[in-house]
């Protein structure tokens, strides 16, 4: 699947928004990539997600590890693909922490899965997660690297589709500069 073929599958699910938006990182933008409108068709998850799950085939991987809510169906289908456990982190307190009875196992290698990257906050997190019990990060796996292979997670990573797209700081925000309100489209509380 080509890139252009890939862009083709969000706007025809009406995944790719234009307009003002407040990003999950605090940043704004003018385009919003919302996976979840493309994730919900499961011939898309699979042949997005089977980029992923084939680029990591290689890789030495015990468990598939994402962080919610947007990563969930990345790193499951991911998971799936690959005949691995999925698990996810999720946020208690403002804070990325495993619940639900997950673990990371000692020594255990992880691959981290999530939809789009822009500033890496969360994957940062879920990378912090599986360090700080233990397990070896194997690598990242992501849909939309919205800052062109800017962030860099210091393992292997691999994305389906990277784009620059434009973000601004608040301050420095033309939309907001034109009295244009912003939307938040994303899973998490965001203060404005």
């Amino acid at each position: 699947m080509s890139t252009q073929n890939l862009l083709d599958v969000f706007i025809e699910t009406n995944a790719l928004l234009n307009g003002h938006f407040l990003l999950t990182s605090g940043r704004h933008s003018n385009q919003y990539f919302q996976c979840a409108k493309v994730l919900q068709h499961p011939q898309h998850n699979e042949l997005i997600c089977s980029k992923i799950a084939d680029h990591f085939r290689d890789h030495e991987i015990d468990f598939v590890i994402s962080p919610a809510i947007g990563g969930i169906v990345v790193g499951q289908e991911v998971a799936r693909q690959l005949k691995k456990q999925s698990i996810f982190a999720e946020r208690e307190d403002k804070v990325l922490t495993l619940r639900r009875g997950f673990q990371i196992e000692e020594g255990k290698k992880y691959l981290v899965c999530e939809d789009v990257v822009t500033t890496g906050g969360s994957v940062f997190e879920v990378i912090d997660i599986v360090k700080n019990n233990g397990g070896i990060v194997a690598g990242v796996g992501f849909i939309v690297d919205r800052s062109n292979n800017k962030v860099q997670f210091g393992v292997p990573q691999f994305s389906t589709l990277q784009l620059e797209v434009v973000s601004y700081s608040p301050e420095e925000c033309p939309l907001c500069k034109q009295i244009i309100p912003f939307v938040k489209p994303g899973s998490r509380k965001v203060n404005p």
